[in-house]
């Protein structure tokens, strides 16, 4: 009885509400029944009004959310105990685990995705730059110890003219592209590989930032390139790079707004790491990664308030909720392994170290992805 919901005992859900056979599935009650036993609906023949409606709407969140509270109170201060709480059975008094993970997930993403810190770097992108990089106005903002030597420096900048060379340089690569793009494309077959695609990469770009190639089909079209593998996925990195050099901050944002996401695939092998470090323990690997999914909840969590505080107070706290994880995640295998302190600390540093190396390859891999679907 004591994993049933709780049903009111007013309004519809009134004694003299009750009726002797489930709406729902048909199975047969008595009228002490307030839910039904096969299917757990309430038992209640009364028609539903727009009062009765809101009012089990808003009961239903308010459940949620009283699970929620009671998830969220439990992972912040008992440390690897809602896991083994969870584990050896009291499932009904917390989120599933992969969910609650999940929401946290999402809020993070939205949060990012409407996050405009990095926005402003789009004024560095190809697309709001009149000119090129002009060395002079850098080294207009070195500090001289006098204003003869800032004239020198001038004066031998001048002398190479860097600048100079630097744009002839683009402009004679651009030149030749353009003048005959079929004719330099054909030259490009002969490379190697590497040397060939470096080729191609920069032929795209150029096309496409200068000769309206707005897609691969085009390129065929107006340029006789073969529709082979290489040359699309050239094209695609090619077209990628353009929109990053135009938009570096929307870039920025895009990443960090998919690497939530990346921890549901890291830690399944994180996980296994856990699994052979803790393996004389007798937990099996869904425990492990229980453990591991509580833990990342929690990050998150430190993580979304770490963000709201900086954007409330504008101060920078990552690093001082960083070192509570730190702190929190030594808390949380002690009290779930029943280590000593020794042994905890030890396989503490090797599983951070781990994670660390995971979570590289994991960045990595969103980086590359987003390169190639930008």
């Amino acid at each position: 009885m004591e994993n049933r919901p709780t049903i009111k005992t007013t309004g519809r859900y009134g004694l003299q509400y009750r009726g002797v056979k489930c709406l729902n599935c048909g199975h047969p009650l008595d009228l002490s029944d307030k839910y039904c036993p096969n299917c757990s609906q309430a038992n209640s023949i009364k028609k539903l009004t727009i009062r009765d409606f809101f009012e089990e709407f808003f009961s239903n969140v308010f459940s949620y959310d009283s699970k929620l509270f009671q998830t969220l109170a439990a992972l912040l201060l008992k440390p690897g105990k809602i896991t083994k709480a969870y584990i050896s059975g009291k499932r009904l008094s917390y989120t599933n685990p992969f969910r609650f993970l999940l929401s946290l997930a999402i809020i993070y993403f939205l949060m990012m995705e409407y996050n405009s810190e990095f926005d402003t770097w789009n004024k560095f992108g190809s697309e709001n730059q009149a000119t090129a990089f002009n060395i002079k106005n850098e080294l207009n903002k070195i500090e001289f110890e006098n204003e003869s030597e800032r004239k020198e420096a001038l004066a031998a900048l001048d002398s190479i003219k860097f600048n100079e060379f630097i744009g002839n340089r683009l402009s004679e690569r651009d030149s030749s592209i353009l003048s005959n793009p079929k004719k330099y494309f054909q030259k490009i077959k002969g490379n190697g590989f590497f040397e060939r695609y470096g080729s191609k990469l920069e032929f795209f770009k150029t096309v496409i930032k200068k000769d309206t190639a707005y897609n691969f089909e085009t390129s065929v079209a107006k340029y006789g390139i073969p529709q082979i593998s290489e040359n699309k996925i050239t094209y695609r990195l090619a077209h990628s790079l353009v929109e990053i050099e135009k938009r570096p901050g929307t870039f920025i944002s895009t990443i960090l707004a998919k690497l939530p996401f990346a921890t549901f695939f890291f830690l399944p092998f994180f996980s296994m790491f856990i699994w052979l470090v803790y393996i004389r323990k007798k937990y099996t690997y869904t425990d492990h990664l229980i453990f591991s999914f509580h833990n990342q909840s929690l990050l998150f969590i430190l993580l979304i308030v770490s963000y709201l505080v900086n954007a409330i107070f504008n101060i920078e706290t990552d690093g001082l909720f960083l070192l509570i994880f730190a702190f929190y995640l030594y808390k949380a295998m002690r009290n779930f392994y029943q280590q000593g302190r020794v042994k905890t600390i030890i396989k503490y540093v090797f599983l951070n170290t781990i994670f660390f190396i995971l979570g590289c390859i994991g960045i990595i891999i969103v980086i590359a992805a987003s390169v190639f679907t930008y």
